[in-house]
């Protein structure tokens, strides 16, 4: 009966995470929500901010754990859990060890960066002194879908500029 509310708790607090995304698509972000939760309540949430803070760090795992850090008041984010739309890639799932977080739940995977075994295994590996537990796929099918029509969208548009820049150039 525990996994149910567990699985139950992970839909519940993802969907908050989605909704992070969501407006970070609406400002032009890749599209990458995170929250972390302590006890049952969210301490921070955030989105990317990569584009807005001309900021190559500002992922929303970097911007939570930074935010979550200040709301406890403590740089180790012990019992707590990481939920995040998109595996993390190297640099966050190195500031995740280095916060010790527990608990890791991501959505989609990344093939082309995630580094909780997609492409490297940052997290858990058993040679670092912190190995959080993750679990994938959680409501993953929703995040991919989220970040495949964000690069479609984004795809188009520099197709239709570039298409405008030749045109231009015709004159």
């Amino acid at each position: 009966m525990g996994d149910m509310s567990v699985e139950r708790d992970h839909y519940h607090f993802m969907k908050m995470a989605l909704a992070m995304a969501k407006r970070a698509a609406r400002q032009e972000e890749v599209p990458v929500g995170a929250l972390i939760v302590q006890e049952g309540r969210v301490v921070a949430r955030a989105h990317n901010q990569t584009k807005a803070r001309h900021d190559p760090t500002a992922h929303a795992e970097m911007i939570v754990l930074q935010s979550a850090s200040q709301s406890i008041r403590n740089e180790r984010l012990l019992n707590t859990v990481l939920y995040v739309t998109k595996e993390p890639c190297p640099m966050c799932a190195g500031a995740i060890v280095q916060a010790r977080i527990p608990l890791v739940v991501f959505g989609a995977r990344d093939p082309k960066g995630g580094a909780c075994g997609s492409v490297l295994r940052v997290i858990p590996n058993k040679k670092l002194n912190h190995r959080p537990v993750v679990v994938r796929d959680v409501l993953g099918d929703e995040a991919a879908a989220l970040l495949k029509e964000f690069f479609q969208e984004r795809r188009g548009k520099m197709k239709s500029h570039k298409k405008l820049v030749e045109a231009g150039s015709n004159d």
